[in-house]
């Protein structure tokens, strides 16, 4: 059974992905950005990592997001990717697969357009099996799964589920019990509570787990 963690500020995170939505603003995010060892930028969001001085190893995207200046400034790490058949976020993450890179943290990929969020959220589900990926707001935490597994927790830490596919659910240690209960609509199994240190969903369907984090 996975065990997943909860983000901090500590960690050396082996990728980080930073795509071009709301950029990070808290201490969380902020700490995870500067301490990756990787760091890959859907090409626009390298107008906003500049102002901070930090360095991406490379830029990827269709590029066309990327100011003259920078384009010029970071031509060498510049990876254009023109097919249209993915969206940014899609030719980064499969960038750092070919480069050896499968534990994956998504930082900037909610915000300032509605459509963007939805989109870039419901692909976690399409990375399943090609990468250990997370995706990490100024609010919360999200990973998708599609099979048993466990969260780190706190009392009272908000937690919501997300089905994409129509799937029977049991939960353990949420304040809202479920058990064996199919979920059609992503509305349906949001706006739970832990009521331990971790809780565990068992599932036989992909699902995609928020949890709510104060840092």
């Amino acid at each position: 059974m996975i065990k997943y963690k909860l983000p901090l500020p500590s960690q050396k995170t082996e990728c980080v992905i930073l795509a071009n939505g709301e950029f990070p603003k808290k201490r969380l995010t902020l700490s995870i950005l500067r301490n990756a060892k990787y760091i890959v930028c859907c090409d626009g969001a390298i107008n906003n990592l500049s102002k901070l001085n930090i360095e991406p190893d490379a830029i990827v995207g269709d590029c066309d997001s990327l100011s003259p200046e920078n384009s010029r400034k970071y031509a060498k790490i510049i990876h254009q990717i023109k097919e249209q058949e993915t969206n940014d976020l899609t030719k980064a993450v499969k960038f750092c697969i070919d480069q050896g890179k499968v534990n994956l943290t998504i930082l900037g990929a909610t915000g300032n357009r509605e459509d963007h969020t939805i989109g870039n959220i419901s692909l976690l589900a399409e990375y399943l099996h090609i990468a250990n990926v997370q995706m990490i707001t100024d609010y919360g935490v999200f990973v998708a799964i599609d099979s048993t597994a466990t969260f780190q927790s706190y009392i009272g830490q908000q937690v919501s589920l997300f089905c994409i596919d129509p799937c029977k659910i049991t939960t353990h240690n949420l304040k809202y019990a479920v058990s064996n209960q199919t979920f059609t609509n992503w509305w349906q199994a949001t706006l739970n509570e832990s009521t331990e240190d971790e809780f565990s969903i068992e599932t036989n369907g992909r699902i995609i787990v928020y949890r709510l984090i104060n840092i």
